[in-house]
């Protein structure tokens, strides 16, 4: 054979060889096709970055434990529903379930990208989660997500300046009580001392002794109101949380009274003009539809009671002077870290913030959240809170697995939540080794959730001009009043009028907080 036809034939070989092998893998790549399009796929929609680690996380354990692919997909948050709308209707990529604030519901549900949860298990349910959670996820009496985590405000202080406090009120106690027992005990022993100089059968030999044995018991009189430092570190524990005001009269006492570190330079700050921060002091007593948020019918804003106490959110104008224009939450909490604010009302993002600067060592004191405090005696407060929800998409094929990727998150895996990402869940049975978190908690559970009608979206920004407007000293009824009448107008499509409600402020006796003498 020549040359020629050996190359010729090797060439053959060759191409039979790679034919075979292409073949070979073409039948490999078909059947890995095949595993993948028999593969169930979930995807999930979400529009904050800080999700990202823990839901791409669980995507890859849901996988492997339950073998349904999760596809985690980040989307702008601006008109999220509306981009779900129309993947939904004209293209196969579309999420099967999503991650929503409560109050975006009424809008999804309308639109049919909100449907009832599948929860034959009951897991939404008051068991896990707190009564404002499940308000927040119903609508129409129907359970339309998965409270999945939320935000509120509370009250934020320094508990290094209460300690301090503390302390110095306890050792100022003791050393009025020693003195007290010093001087009582020298008059004992000067009536000792009077009754053996008259006792003739005393000799000065005896007499001298007597005299040092009174002595020795005024020394162990004092003796016995000093304390050692782990006693004085239990009764400051013990004497704080009576220091935190429950009332904004009891704050206004604290802050005529506190003799206040030289670096402070605000007692109490917020930012006055911020919605979120300044809710609470009318929340209590505004109805924007009903429990859950949902009933057109069920809307009350202009009323006595919350003329009252946006009074009382005026007033106390007078008593800080804060500029609403010219104060964000973000400087507040930047003052509140350099210890020039004692108090001040945060949201749940505070606690990691807070934490990350300690161990960086950029924030030197300790912390504490109490409960918003109530208006006074009388009258209380309501935080607002937003729940973000998981939705099952009313569009998706496959309902069953997407309630079961909801149930994964919002039950099973709920307590990794705030390690991955700082947001706080609303399962009420996560614990926490922070127990700051547990006040959260505390005051999620008592708040208001964010209505849910369409027709008020725009109503908070209206709100927080209201605020501003009366903190900077316009008439309250008058300012609520032609609020109310804008908000019914929108809902009813007609023109509302209110009948203006004249509230004389009781007469009461303010102290002069200001420094100017």
């Amino acid at each position: 054979m020549s040359l020629t036809k050996r190359v010729i034939s090797a060439f053959l070989v060759l191409v039979m060889l790679f034919s075979v092998l292409y073949a070979g893998n073409q039948v490999k790549e078909q059947e890995k096709q095949e595993v993948f399009d028999n593969t169930k796929t979930l995807h999930i929609w979400y529009t904050d970055e800080a999700l990202t680690d823990f839901i791409s996380s669980m995507a890859v354990r849901y996988n492997e434990e339950h073998g349904v692919r999760v596809i985690p997909t980040l989307q702008s948050g601006l008109e999220l529903l509306q981009g779900i709308n129309e993947a939904s209707l004209t293209s196969d990529y579309y999420p099967d379930l999503y991650i929503a604030s409560n109050d975006n519901m009424e809008k999804a549900y309308l639109a049919g990208l909100a449907m009832e949860i599948a929860d034959q298990d009951n897991v939404v349910s008051l068991s896990n989660f707190p009564e404002s959670a499940m308000h927040a996820v119903t609508y129409q009496q129907k359970i339309l997500g998965y409270p999945f985590y939320y935000e509120t405000s509370a009250l934020l202080y320094n508990m290094t300046y209460l300690e301090d406090l503390a302390k110095k009120e306890i050792q100022s106690e003791l050393d009025d009580a020693a003195q007290a027992a010093k001087e009582a005990a020298e008059a004992e022993a000067k009536a000792q001392e009077e009754v053996k100089k008259e006792s003739e059968s005393k000799k000065d030999s005896t007499k001298t002794t007597e005299e040092s044995t009174g002595k020795e018991k005024v020394e162990e009189t004092v003796s016995a109101n000093t304390i050692s430092d782990e006693e004085m570190a239990e009764l400051v524990h013990e004497r704080v949380p009576a220091l935190i005001p429950t009332t904004f009269e009891a704050l206004l006492e604290f802050a005529d009274s506190y003799d206040a570190p030289q670096n402070v330079e605000a007692v109490f700050k917020w930012d006055v003009e911020d919605i979120f921060y300044n809710y609470f002091f009318a929340g209590n007593y505004m109805d924007f539809g009903g429990m859950c948020g949902d009933s057109k019918d069920s809307i009350d804003i202009y009323n006595e009671e919350a003329i009252q106490a946006l009074m009382v959110y005026q007033d106390l104008s007078d008593y800080f002077a804060i500029d609403a224009s010219n104060v964000e939450y973000a400087s507040v909490i930047q003052e509140f870290m350099e210890g020039k604010v004692v108090m001040t009302t945060a949201t749940t993002d505070i606690i990691r913030k807070l934490d990350i600067a300690k161990e960086a060592g950029e924030f030197e004191y300790d912390y504490g959240i109490a409960p918003i405090p109530r208006l006074n005696a009388d009258m209380d407060t309501k935080s607002l809170s937003v729940t973000n929800t998981i939705y099952v998409n009313g569009y998706t094929e496959m309902k069953k697995e997407a309630n079961d990727f909801a149930k994964y998150l919002v039950i099973e895996h709920a307590g990794d939540l705030y390690e991955a990402t700082g947001k706080v869940p609303a399962n009420k049975n996560v614990r926490y080794d922070n127990p700051n978190l547990d006040m959260f908690m505390d005051e999620y559970q008592d708040s208001a959730p964010m209505p849910k009608l369409m027709a008020i979206s725009n109503f908070w920004v209206k709100m927080e001009i209201m605020f501003e407007r009366i903190w900077n000293g316009e008439e309250v009824s008058k300012e609520l009043m032609q609020l109310s009448e804008d908000l019914m107008t929108q809902v009813t499509g007609e023109e509302y009028k209110e009948t203006y409600i004249k509230v004389i402020e009781k007469e009461e006796e303010f102290i002069d907080y200001s420094d100017d003498e």
